[in-house]
């Protein structure tokens, strides 16, 4: 029973909110860079897109196929994303991971909206969900990165 009423209070009515509210929701048609991953335990995905003006990401496109506390995560990157540079997104998903495995704290400002994902803190299947959204980003800088070079 307690199990269950965990699971109601991890599915809070802002997670879902936010899982209902993605920005920057659609493809871009001419990336720079671009990746997928995959949650491989629930099968969860995330597409980014990104395009870069001087080493920050000045647009951006995801598409989002995860469970409610993977799309609330990819609510709260997508938000605070425009601006960004790799160092500010690897730091946030460095600090998310820790926040979720660590009991470390949330993700500084701008990414500090993560903090409502701490509860899924115990569903460790839960994790690689909800750390999507930033590695995927991650990797499509890095794409990015890799044509601009070449």
């Amino acid at each position: 029973m307690s199990e269950n009423s965990d699971l109601i209070k991890l599915y809070s009515g802002q997670i879902l909110a936010l899982a209902a509210d993605i920005p920057f929701a659609e493809r871009l048609e001419n990336p720079d860079g671009s990746a997928r991953r995959r949650a491989p335990l629930c099968g969860s995905t995330v597409s980014v897109d990104v395009t870069l003006e001087d080493g920050r990401i000045a647009t951006f496109g995801q598409d989002v196929k995860a469970c409610a506390l993977g799309q609330a995560s990819a609510s709260v990157v997508g938000k605070s994303i425009i601006g960004r540079s790799r160092q500010e997104v690897e730091t946030a998903r460095d600090q998310l991971k820790a926040m979720l495995k660590s009991d470390g704290p949330a993700p500084d400002a701008p990414f500090d909206g993560l903090k409502i994902l701490e509860p899924a803190r115990d569903y460790k299947n839960r994790h690689a969900s909800i750390l999507l959204a930033l590695e995927a980003t991650l990797e499509a800088i890095d794409a990015a990165s890799e044509t601009a070079c070449a």
